[in-house]
Order: C-alpha cells, then structure tokens, then sequence
C-alpha cells in the first residue's frame, strides 16, 4: 500500500506531530498509517485495546497537553471509522 495518511489510522493523531515521524514496520521501515505510540516493529503497541479504550486513552492525553475536555470528545468520535477499526465488529 503506498497511501500516505494525515492522520495515524489507529489513533487519529496527526502523522505531522508525531516526534519519531511515524511507527514501524518489522523490517524498520516507516509505517505510512501508523504513529510511533500506536505501531512499532509491525506490532500494535497495545494490540487489546478496544476502539471504546483509545478513545478514552486519547481524550486523556489531549487532556494532558490543556485541550478542553469537549474538543477532546470531537476529536475522538471519528476514531471507530479508522482503519484499524473500519474493519473490526463494535
């Protein structure tokens, strides 16, 4: 897949902001879908987590970096229509 995504297709985090500039694969490359907090060695760092859990998880670390509470709730609603989510049951 060569797509490039704006945003990890995991977490909704803009690929711009994330400090590694992305997760990896298994063989070390860069992933083009995913963060380095979301994907790192081919591997979901959190391969349990529910979409219901991040969204949980990413209002907290919005909440972290002084993001009101409200903007963390519009920023997380499209998280079920990411990828790694998109294919899964709810």
């Amino acid at each position: 897949m060569s797509e490039v995504y704006k945003n990890c297709q995991s977490c909704g985090m803009p690929m711009s902001r994330d400090e590694k500039g992305g997760g990896t694969e298994a063989d070390g490359s860069k992933s083009a879908m995913y963060c380095s907090h979301c994907y790192e060695g081919g591997r979901f760092t959190l391969p349990d987590i529910t979409v219901e859990q991040m969204k949980e998880r990413v209002k907290g670390k919005m909440a972290e970096f002084g993001f009101p509470r409200f903007i963390g709730g519009l920023f997380t609603r499209n998280i079920p229509k990411l990828e790694r989510w998109s294919s899964k049951q709810r």
